[in-house]
């Protein structure tokens, strides 16, 4: 059980989690050929370089279920309170965010892993509260 002063917060956490690797997988899923391309040229000078449609089934596979995680741990908490889902969904979205920030960090895009961190933040947060 949660402190019920800390629901509100950890729900919307989850939702800002949720939105975050829902809409992200739905992109990758939608324009699946154009995040290749695009990312075969981010990455052409890193050791992912001839393995990123592999990475980013990885990055697809782990935003999906961070982001269902996130969104059954909202039910299971307003249900019946408990929060197995939400810690599967704060633990996995922290995953996905240092896969994510190692990609940016290897592609020497600094500024887009200092982004990452914007993310990661709330996640560690929403983990220390489960």
């Amino acid at each position: 059980m949660i402190n019920e002063q800390l629901t509100p917060a950890i729900l919307l956490i989850l939702a800002f989690l949720a939105i975050t690797f829902i809409q992200s997988g739905y992109d990758k899923v939608m324009d699946w050929k154009g995040n290749v391309e695009w990312l075969k040229g981010h990455f052409s000078k890193t050791i992912l370089k001839n393995n990123v449609p592999q990475a980013l089934f990885l990055v697809l596979a782990l935003e999906v279920f961070a982001g269902a995680f996130a969104v059954i741990g909202m039910i299971e908490i307003l249900v019946n309170g408990g929060t197995e889902f939400a810690f599967y969904a704060a633990a996995l979205s922290c995953i996905t965010l240092l896969f994510l920030l190692l990609g940016q960090r290897l592609a020497k895009d600094y500024d887009g892993a200092r982004t990452i961190v914007i993310y990661f933040i709330p996640a560690v947060l929403l983990l220390s509260w489960l």
